[in-house]
């Protein structure tokens, strides 16, 4: 039984990933008001009575959520049955079910709030822009509850230096990006263009919407944010010993460079809803790698760096076979999570 949990873990989050596709599927084609302003009926009925494609569509999204929503649960149960209190994959498991009521809660609140459709709000945007955040980090959580109930090993947060500070930089600049595309995406629906010369030239017009006119700002931050993400995939690589280490940091690498290639392409086919999804596949791909490329630099061991006082300088000299067995019995590996 436990051997098929892991496995159960990452079809969770397949099912995850193909809900929120979705999701932007629902987005880009208006169809978020296909229920009108209920929640969790659609247009006032349990099962929409004579729907038009918007209301199929939007009706469609909220089934397979709530089917995700009851696999996260019956992951959280099977993990808690398995594991012992205190287990890193209790912890992980714990927070993706806070993320998935998060995740439903604002979806709720989208529509609850009619911040669905042609609506062009500036709260809209900050919603959804959160609400890619959440989302991020609920894939992140299912990543580590899958990979540590496989009996991988646990991540040291303290103790890594300098590759452990850009770890963390590059998760949080990720997610930045990611936010920042949402944001992006949601004026190619508001506010398409008719080619791309022109849109540029609309978007920077003084009198442009201000959610067009941020539009640029997401390539810009992409490049930026691209290339320190590989710069520090290089810099792990170059001076770690890991092979899983060295192997995902490649994956990243190839995954910035494909995410980039897409978004390129996104932009010159002007944001046509197939390269949207695709390009936001490639967003939760790359946010999953990271996950899994950080969780594999802080799983390496490490020790403290011991401060040696006078005394024990004079013992090293003196003793050095005593001294080195009292600093083996000193370092221990810094507290994991």
């Amino acid at each position: 039984m436990r051997q098929r949990l892991p496995l159960f873990g990452w079809l969770v989050l397949a099912v995850n990933i193909i809900v929120i596709l979705w999701g932007a599927y629902v987005r880009a084609t208006g169809s978020g008001a296909g229920c009108g302003s209920h929640w969790p009926l659609c247009n006032g009925d349990v099962i929409p009575r004579s729907p038009v494609e918007e209301t199929v569509i939007e009706f469609v999204h909220r089934i397979t959520s709530g089917v995700a929503l009851m696999m996260v649960v019956g992951h959280f149960f099977w993990i808690r049955r398995v594991f012992p209190k205190g287990h890193r994959t209790r912890w992980a498991v714990t927070a993706s079910l806070i993320f998935m009521i998060i995740e439903a809660l604002i979806g709720a609140g989208l529509v609850l709030f009619e911040l669905v459709g042609n609506n062009t709000s500036l709260t809209r945007a900050l919603i959804l822009a959160l609400h890619l955040m959440n989302t991020f980090l609920l894939l992140g959580s299912i990543t580590l509850a899958a990979w540590w109930s496989g009996g991988a090993p646990t991540i040291h947060i303290r103790g890594h230096g300098m590759q452990g500070g850009m770890m963390f930089v590059c998760l949080i600049a990720v997610i930045l990006l990611g936010m920042s595309g949402t944001i992006t995406a949601l004026g190619d629906t508001l506010f398409p263009h008719d080619s791309f010369t022109t849109g540029i030239f609309h978007d920077f017009r003084p009198d442009s919407h201000v959610i067009a006119r941020a539009r640029f700002v997401h390539p810009m931050l992409a490049a930026v944010i691209g290339m320190t993400v590989m710069l520090t995939a290089a810099y792990v690589r170059g001076i770690s010993k890991d092979a899983g280490v060295r192997r995902w940091s490649y994956i990243v690498t190839g995954m910035v460079l494909l995410q980039g290639m897409a978004g390129g392409v996104t932009i010159l086919l002007l944001a046509p809803v197939t390269m949207q999804i695709i390009h936001l596949f490639l967003a939760d791909s790359l946010w999953i790698t990271m996950v899994m490329f950080a969780a594999h630099v802080l799983a390496q061991p490490v020790l403290q760096t011991q401060v040696y006082p006078a005394s024990q300088a004079v013992l090293a000299e003196t003793a050095p076979k005593r001294f080195a067995k009292e600093q083996s019995q000193q370092n221990k590996p810094v507290d994991a999570l």
